[in-house]
């Protein structure tokens, strides 16, 4: 993965999964760190994904949850591969805002840039390289694991001293009181 290949500049083509099993890539991620956005909070922890397929084995169903302030926060969306025709792993996430009163379709780029043989870690971005998040199956990720995927992060021209770690905690959050996606709004006032 790391090597001593020149970084991408921010206009070239990212190289992306080929050939991502959608199946094994299902289930629950957590993000291990990512570029700060203004759609999560900032006090965010124990920020995670998780993916299940749908019966026509073409959408995925999307929940992100975040912790901020002792609440469960969460949106859901689907994901769908951007060209279906395409084996790359350049897929499109669709969500709704406000999440509370869904009117407004938003869609996003989420592109796999990197996972694992044994689909335990990934690096995910989108070409405009604002976005980055690096997951992992477990609330935890080795750190040469970790910098291996941040120079692979580097090599494909992203700006890897804007990642933040997510704070975790083991074993991970499951059930708190629940605020619908209302921090998608908090974060609009920098809450």
């Amino acid at each position: 993965m790391a090597g001593g290949k020149k970084s991408k500049d921010s206009g070239s083509e990212m190289r992306v999964v080929r050939g991502l099993d959608l199946e094994r890539y299902m289930g629950r991620w957590y993000e291990i760190a990512a570029f700060p956005s203004f759609f999560q909070p900032k006090d965010g922890r124990c920020t995670r994904a998780t993916y299940a397929l749908e019966a026509d084995g073409k959408t995925v169903r999307v929940l992100n949850e975040t912790w901020s302030g002792g609440k469960r926060d969460y949106i859901e969306g689907t994901a769908y591969k951007a060209d279906p025709a395409s084996d790359e792993a350049k897929l499109k996430v669709k969500f709704y805002l406000p999440p509370f009163l869904p009117i407004i379709p938003v869609v996003g780029d989420y592109w796999v840039l990197y996972v694992d043989d044994d689909y335990q870690y990934a690096l995910v971005g989108q070409p405009s390289r604002k976005y980055l998040w690096i997951l992992c199956r477990q609330t935890h990720m080795d750190d040469e694991v970790y910098n291996q995927l941040v120079e692979r992060a580097k090599e494909e021209g992203y700006d890897v001293s804007k990642l933040r770690k997510t704070p975790q905690s083991d074993p991970p959050p499951e059930n708190a009181p629940t605020d619908k996606g209302f921090w998608w709004i908090k974060s609009l006032f920098g809450k």
